[in-house]
């Protein structure tokens, strides 16, 4: 019980003292913040399209790092790291006369959502 009369007060005034929150919590983006890059796949009938498979990587790289696939609405969402950079979005389609599918360059700036419509014509 004694030392739990003297524990008391320094437990206090260590967590007074960090405001409550651990050290290492104040440097860089948390875990959990993330952005979200939210798009529809336009059909060339100008209707939403179901089914389409598409491909997102940093516009620095090569290597596409995530995929979606848009739902019977037509609309996908990806989540990024909670940070500055751009982006390269692409369908995942082949057209009967060998044209390469559309990209899209998209910009992040934190923990923002970015909208985005891709638009396949024909």
């Amino acid at each position: 019980m004694a030392l739990l009369r003297t524990l008391l007060p320094l437990v206090a005034l260590l967590l007074c003292a960090g405001n409550g929150k651990p050290a290492m919590a104040a440097a860089g983006p948390q875990p959990g913040n993330y952005a979200l890059i939210f798009g529809t796949v336009w059909g060339a009938d100008h209707r939403p399209v179901y089914g389409v498979h598409v491909k997102l990587r940093r516009a620095d790289e090569k290597k596409f790092r995530w995929e979606a696939t848009s739902d019977h609405r037509g609309e996908f969402g990806i989540r990024v790291p909670a940070a500055k950079g751009d982006y390269v979005l692409v369908p995942d389609v082949k057209f009967a006369d060998h044209r390469p599918a559309p990209e899209q360059a998209i910009h992040v700036d934190y923990d923002e959502r970015v909208d985005v419509g891709v638009h396949l014509e024909p």
